[in-house]
């Protein structure tokens, strides 16, 4: 056989072939006269006949090559004819995006350059060859549905990053994302596309006129008489903002949607498309015809049962066949309109995809008949096809495109030397294989079917004003009933026909993760392994990068799917190995975190950088898991050398770049997510913190240490990861508190591991971003409702009112039929019971893998971050954003997985080896989130109690050695429900205003843990050390707050009293508003203290009572008179009623300070009534005006200087004493009246019997209180509270700064 040809620069496989009849009992072919009349069955003629024997050729294998080469140049004339240049059309023949000279902006284009990435404000592309004259077609597949402009225009438009394609007067353009059309002005056209759409834009130059079609339904004419003549020629272009991607197809590959009389702008392959056609013909009369030696006869075969079965004759003549086959099948265009076509021709039969092993076949003779490069292509342009295909199908009600194409996908990755290939080269290099496991959301319910799949929708109609929904559920009436019945079986309906398309996507990947290959290399899982880790380190180091990044919506579909794979696996390991653990036991050993077998990248760890690490616990490594750190990996990687080092790899890609790729404003040759699935990338694979481990080749000892080098992940093989005898893979290095059960296969172990990355990287966000369909489904049901009450309200008699709100009616009614079909499949693909339990076993994978880390001690603190934050990022998404359709109280082992998680964020929100403040602000916020709703709350106290001890203990720790702000709101939520007039949920002035959202932890309803204080109590009653620096700090913190809230008001009364029109930072406002949110918490904390351990105050044998009780009341009293006094800044701050300052009101304030009042003064025994009565009367600030305010007693002088300004109702707690409302119990409000009362005859007596102080024996610093402290060594003098208050902070003397040892009484002499 010859040579196919000059051009192919690799020699062909050479096959030995005979027709001697002499030989043919020994090479297996059969005699001539059968070999002949089979040549001429399967060669046939174009026209199909065959002539009589007696008139046809005798064909051997002598001369077959030459019948073949007539056979295929038999129209190759004619043909040849149509593939001159069109008239009409200018430019290239190959037609692609000009990224030489026609763009503005910057933008990122593909390797093919037909896909293209906006990465400015409005950048704008053509393509490189025009038309003047006939009927073009061009099509688009959007990738994203942002802002675009897509069509034509002419070379004289001049854009910029404000105009683009339908700016200019010459350049016309389909705007979907607006559903407009743009030709300098603008006007409503077409329909809103979405990601997954195929846009044709149409220009017929004979007419003048310009039409768009949208996933081949015609949108109708856009433009007519568009300027034509000479010089006028018009090319494909885009305008399309930042991130917004697309990729083009002017003709390389088949038209989706073609139109009858209407041209690609790029020709098909005409020549080879017929010689394929033909090819394909004399391939399937192979398969169709059968040769039966016994009888010397042809016979027709089973085609779905063909297998080759070593005939020589048929293999000879299939070498013939792929000889002018294969060159053709490294062609785009004829692998996608000839292979694939004919490949789901077979499967269309219907049946299991193992029911048809003829796809198998084919891919052994691929394999066998072709040159290995052309194989490769020839798959590669394969797998893109059906990606594209699947990618870009229009959903249907049964998701038939999208079956069909994923059914095709199996059978070839069954196929295991092209599995291997695909996974080795292609489905992570090239493709952007994620996509296969995606299933799209249809923007457009009707297109998509689902009318008829839910003829009648149905949405929750039980909501109260404030967007809660209602308690009174037997309300439902039975026509609601049935709409509610009716609805959810046509949502029953939907999730059947979504699983099909999920199972097949489980297929693909329990193909991925087969171990189990028969042939040689690697097993499909081990090379599957290594792109996963690559894929994963792509989205965790390109952050920023949004050209790079899997789109989050892509993440969430392979989460579901992959775990699904895992879990199929996992257990089908423990039925095979009974003393492993089952997948609901599975967690990630604590090893896998420092044996540097699996790489982390640049990502943080719980104790910091991983250099770090290694420099600080290279003994507690050596200690407790026998591994060595090489003395090489110690050198320090710094940030510097990362930062030079991607500076210097920047620099040397881009000096390989094209000049005009560098220009600023000019296209970059840069692959990307979101454009064409047929990207090529440079995969530049950084290595910053992996650690790898050199496999012993012999058992170790018990007191052998092994040394850590480095390895590259991809150059991991089996034995690396699943280990052999004496190597544990995965798990070298194993610590003494593991046990020693097996888990599962070490691989598995790494798979899940990137499982928790993925729902860290991106899937928690989308999980809580589509939430947002079922808000606008409440909004919208809330409207209606409203509308309906306005309409039953209508006088008759104002019929245009009436109208309007049937019109208004309409409108909600149509949006939340639309809606709610959109939620049914929302519902199904992101929020259904299945999805839910794969994120409450990802939730308990986390926990079972944080305790076990927890129990190595000190090297937990090389656990990665991300698996304290996916513990309660899927905690709190199974509470927020899964409860509209299933309960999280329905999933088994609920309560206890409840109580280890309250358990992890008690231990840890103050653990010492967490160094990251990120993650330490996140375990706060967890925790205080945690103890606002009582369910949770219960968890927490279901704890051990040495647990809870510690928690409580180290909530109480000095609030200026750390973040105190969250510490604080934790303990005020542990009281809420047992102050002083703090059972509300929200504040009095409050309740007509709707809220933010109903499901905020600050609007949940008290739930006060007794419990907890009693741990806090007894804490602060048995430690003499920790209560007085705990009240200390919370003193400071409220003097500090209070203080910087005051300041802040003043500024803004300032700026509300200028003339001039003015307006206050909203940003200043809101941290006014902050500031005094804290200074009511701290008030509460003292509440809290003061209730819970009153001694701390009033026992005065404790060293720092006193102290303590004088600062009180100090702080106390300065509040009451800025807040009481009449006519006052904060009175006049809050009528100005600012937005953002909504929660500045008298109420909270006061009644949290008249609650600790009433408690030192009223509910206490008598001598620690007159404690506190002579302390707070010693104040010198003490004014009894502002306790009478409190009741809304003010002074007969300001009554009279008011009363002919204004009759505005004074603050008084009586207000809040109705039995509507509640706020203030009759109890409280006596127990203030009784305080007053007695507040008034103590200050009467002390007024009575104070003596008058000379100037000379008062304190010199506070000017308050008598001279009673003398300093050692210097003499100087104070008072005690001022020196006592000194010493907490500072040992200098207040004077001449000498170091102070001492302080004795100070008692004036008698004779002075």
């Amino acid at each position: 056989m010859t040579s196919r040809g000059a051009g192919t620069a690799f020699s062909r496989k050479n096959y030995r072939l005979s027709t001697e009849p002499e030989k043919s009992k020994v090479t297996g072919i059969v005699n001539s006269r059968l070999l002949n009349d089979y040549l001429h069955r399967v060669f046939t003629s174009a026209d199909g006949n065959q002539p009589a024997a007696a008139y046809r050729k005798h064909l051997t294998f002598q001369n077959l090559q030459e019948h073949l080469e007539r056979l295929l140049a038999e129209e190759n004339g004619s043909e040849d004819s149509r593939d001159q240049v069109a008239e009409g059309r200018l430019g290239p023949s190959t037609v692609v995006l000009d990224h030489t000279s026609g763009f503005e902006g910057l933008l990122l284009v593909d390797d093919d350059l037909l896909g293209v990435i906006g990465h400015s404000n409005f950048g704008s592309i053509r393509a490189t060859t025009c038309v003047y004259k006939g009927k073009w077609i061009y099509e688009v597949l959007i990738s994203s549905q942002g802002l675009m402009q897509i069509g034509w225009c002419t070379l004289n438009c001049r854009f910029n990053q404000e105009e683009g394609v339908g700016d200019t007067p010459d350049s016309y353009a389909y705007d979907g994302n607006r559903v407009r059309k743009w030709n300098v002005t603008t006007t409503n056209y077409g329909k809103s596309w979405a990601a997954g759409d195929i846009v044709s834009c149409l220009i017929d130059l004979d007419e003048g006129t310009i039409a768009f079609c949208l996933n081949g339904i015609s949108l109708g004419t856009a433009f007519d008489n568009i300027t034509r003549g000479a010089g006028m020629a018009y090319f494909p272009a885009i305008s399309l903002s930042f991130k917004e991607s697309v990729a083009f197809n002017f003709g390389s590959r088949p038209l989706r949607y073609p139109v009858e009389g209407y041209r690609p702008l790029q020709d098909p392959p005409v020549a080879d498309l017929v010689k394929a056609r033909k090819l394909l013909g004399y391939l399937k009369n192979v398969i169709h015809i059968g040769i039966d030696v016994t009888e010397g006869k042809l016979v027709e075969k089973d085609t779905s049962m063909w297998q080759l079965q070593g005939e020589p004759t048929v293999l000879i003549t299939l070498a013939h066949i792929f000889n002018y086959f294969s060159p053709l099948m490294c062609k785009v265009y004829l692998v996608e309109d000839v292979l694939m076509t004919f490949l789901l021709s077979i499967l269309e039969r219907g049946g299991a995809v193992e029911a048809h092993p003829l796809i198998q076949q084919l891919l052994d003779l691929m394999w066998l008949l072709m040159e290995e490069y052309e194989v490769h292509e020839c798959l590669k342009q394969l797998l893109m096809s059906l990606l594209r295909a699947y990618r870009f199908s229009p959903i249907i009600p049964d998701l038939g495109l999208q079956i069909h194409y994923l059914r095709l996908t199996i059978a070839v990755l069954k196929h295991e030397k092209s599995r291997k290939y695909l996974l080795s080269n292609v489905l992570f290099d090239v493709l952007r294989s994620v996509v296969f496991f995606y299933i799209k959301s249809p923007l457009r319910v009707e297109e998509a079917g689902l009318q008829e799949l839910i003829p009648t929708t149905w949405w929750p109609n039980r909501f109260t004003k404030e967007g809660k929904e209602s308690k009174e559920v037997k309300e439902e009436s039975a026509e609601e009933r049935l709409r509610r019945r009716a609805y959810e079986r046509g949502c029953q309906r939907l999730k059947k026909r979504i699983e099909v398309v999920e199972g097949l996507q489980v297929q693909i990947l329990k193909l991925l993760l087969n171990n189990k290959d028969r042939g040689g290399g690697e097993a499909s899982r081990y090379i599957f392994l290594n792109k996963f880790r690559k894929f994963l380190q792509e989205n965790a180091s390109n952050r920023g990068n949004l050209a790079v990044l899997c789109p989050p919506e892509y993440m969430v579909c392979f989460l579901h799917r992959l775990i699904a794979a895992l879990r199929y696996f996992w257990d089908g390991h423990k039925v095979k190995t009974p003393a492993s653990l089952s997948s609901e036991e599975a967690y990630v050993p604590p090893q896998l975190f420092y044996n540097g077998k699996v790489d982390y990248f640049d990502l943080q760890r719980l104790g910091g950088l991983l250099s770090h690490l290694k420099k600080t616990l290279k003994d507690d490594l050596a200690a407790k898991a026998n591994i060595l750190i090489d003395p090489a990996e110690l050198q320090a990687v710094t940030m510097d050398d990362l930062d030079e080092d991607e500076e210097s790899a920047t620099s040397a890609a881009q000096s390989q770049r094209p000049s005009a790729a560098l220009a600023i404003g000019g296209a970059l040759a840069r692959p990307a997510w979101l454009s064409s699935p047929t990207l090529g990338r440079a995969n530049r694979f950084l290595s910053t913190a992996a650690v790898s481990l050199m496999n012993p080749r012999r058992p170790l000892g018990a007191l052998e240490k092994i040394k850590v080098l480095t390895l590259r992940a991809e150059q991991r093989t089996r034995e690396d990861i699943e280990g052999t005898h004496g190597n544990d893979g995965l798990l070298l290095g194993k610590p003494p508190e593991e046990p020693d059960q097996p888990i599962t296969e070490n691989s598995l172990l790494e798979v899940l591991d990137g499982i928790v990355m993925m729902y860290n990287l991106s899937v928690h966000q989308q999980l809580g971003k589509m939430v947002g369909v079922s808000d606008d489904v409440n909004e919208y049901a809330m409207a209606l409702k409203d509308t309906e009450e306005k309409i039953s309200r209508c006088p008759k008699r104002r019929r245009d009112i009436h109208e309007e709100l049937l019109k208004s009616q309409k409108v909600f009614s149509e949006k939340l039929n639309h809606l709610s079909r959109r939620l049914a499949w929302i519902n199904v693909t992101i929020y259904s019971k299945e999805k839910m339990q794969d994120i409450y076993w990802l939730l308990r994978v986390c926990i079972r893998t944080i305790e076990h880390g927890d129990r190595t001690g000190s090297l937990f603190a090389f656990m990665p971050e991300f698996y304290l934050s996916v513990a309660m990022n899927s905690y709190s998404a199974l509470k927020n954003y899964f409860s509209p359709v299933n309960s999280m109280e329905e999933l088994p082992g609920y309560e206890e997985t409840l109580m280890r998680l309250a358990a992890i964020l008690a231990k840890h929100f103050a653990d010492s080896r967490i160094v990251g403040t990120d993650i330490r602000d996140s375990l706060m916020q967890a925790l205080a989130s945690y103890v606002c709703y009582p369910h949770s709350l219960r968890a927490v106290e279901r704890i051990p109690e040495e647990q809870r001890i510690s928690m409580m203990k180290n909530l109480l720790a000095p609030y200026e050695q750390r973040p105190w702000a969250q510490t604080n709101w934790i303990l005020v939520r542990l009281w809420r429900g047992c102050g002083f007039g703090y059972r509300y949920t929200r504040l009095p002035h409050l309740l007509k205003t709707k809220p933010e959202d109903a499901s905020l932890p600050s609007l949940q309803k008290p739930c006060p843990s007794t419990l907890l204080q009693r741990h806090m109590a007894e804490l602060l009653r048995s430690d003499r050390d920790l209560a007085p620096s705990f009240l200390n700090s919370v003193l400071n913190q409220l003097n500090w707050a209070f203080s910087e809230f005051i300041g802040m008001i003043q500024e803004i009364q300032q700026a509300a009293e200028r003339l001039e029109r003015n307006f206050v930072d909203s940003r200043q406002l809101k941290v006014c508003a902050t500031c005094f949110d804290l200074s009511v918490s701290l008030l509460r904390v003292l509440e809290m203290t003061v209730t819970l351990a009153p001694e701390i105050f009033l026992d005065w044998n404790r060293p720092s009572s006193e102290l303590l009780l004088r600062r009180l009341a100090q702080l106390l009293n300065q509040v009451l008179n800025r807040v009481t006094a009449e006519r006052n800044l904060f009175d006049r701050v809050v009528n100005l009623r600012l937005p953002g300052l909504e929660s500045v009101d008298h109420y909270p304030i006061l009644v949290a300070v008249t609650g600790i009042l009433v408690r030192l003064l009223v509910d206490t025994d008598v001598q620690g009534t007159e404690r506190a009565t002579a302390v707070l009367l010693a104040d010198p600030c003490f004014q009894l005006r502002s306790i009478q305010y409190l009741l809304g007693h003010a002074e007969p002088s300001a009554l009279a200087a008011a009363a002919p300004a204004t009759d505005k109702r004074h603050f008084s707690l009586h207000t809040f004493c109705s039995p509507d409302t509640e706020y203030i119990s009759t109890e409280e409000l006596t127990k203030v009246e009784k305080m007053l009362n007695h507040l008034s005859e103590e200050s009467k007596q002390a007024a009575a019997t104070t003596l008058p102080t000379s100037e000379e024996d008062l304190c010199p610093i506070c000017y308050a209180h008598p001279i009673s402290a003398i300093f050692r060594p210097c003499s100087h003098k104070s008072c005690k509270a001022c020196i006592n208050q000194h010493l907490m902070n500072n040992k200098d003397c207040f004077f001449c700064k000498a170091t102070i040892t001492g302080v004795d009484d100070f008692t004036k002499p008698a004779s002075s």
